[in-house]
């Protein structure tokens, strides 16, 4: 483990995710305590194996015959008592890979079936890192075509989620006025310049 990094102390025992404490050595060597969450536990985290796996996934969707729609959900989260913007996500499971996860939480948060796009480059569906200042947690993106009519039913019971399907002038709507998860707010500036006939060109770049 780096040298910057000392004495990592795991402050709660929760399921999903929990706190901890650090003490993190400054550049004139002095110490002071950090405080970080992880979905990890002892070895596993990346803070001691550096591997970026993903806890999660965001899911991207288009509909409609010309794929010129895109699935969101308005759901709402409790840290910041409001609804707010976002694609479907969730994390993904033990014995599963990202895409089908992707299918899974897709289908329970909205209803909808998801066909998976797995066309582009495979550069832009690999993890990325979410907020890095405050946890460790990577996310990977999984592209794809929804399709059927939207159903709560499959929704667990501290869920309060609608299933929003956006065209672009609601899309710019959602951004100059809602609020909008920032992992949602860039993905849709895609699909805005997203090509007519093309929704996952930009994954070809």
């Amino acid at each position: 483990m780096d040298e910057r990094i000392k004495n990592v102390k795991m402050l709660t025992d929760n399921p999903f995710l929990n706190m901890y404490e650090m003490d993190a050595v400054k550049r004139s060597g002095d110490t002071f305590k950090y405080y970080f969450a992880s979905r990890g536990r002892g070895e596993e985290m990346k803070i001691y194996t550096h591997e970026n796996h993903p806890e999660g996934v965001v899911v991207y969707g288009v509909y409609g015959e010309n794929h010129d729609k895109i699935v969101l959900v308005r759901q709402f989260r409790y840290p910041i008592n409001d609804y707010i913007y976002e694609f479907p996500a969730g994390l993904v499971e033990k014995g599963e890979d990202p895409q089908m996860t992707g299918v899974r939480e897709f289908k329970e948060e909205t209803g909808l079936d998801f066909t998976l796009y797995t066309g582009g480059n495979s550069v832009y569906r690999r993890p990325f890192y979410t907020t890095v200042g405050l946890t460790d947690e990577s996310v990977e993106p999984v592209f794809g075509f929804a399709s059927g009519m939207p159903d709560k039913s499959y929704q667990e019971d501290t869920e309060d989620i609608k299933t929003v399907i956006a065209d672009r002038d609601e899309v710019r709507r959602i951004l100059r006025e809602e609020k909008v998860a920032m992992k949602c707010a860039l993905l849709l500036m895609q699909f805005l310049r997203a090509e007519e006939g093309n929704p996952f060109g930009f994954l070809e770049l």
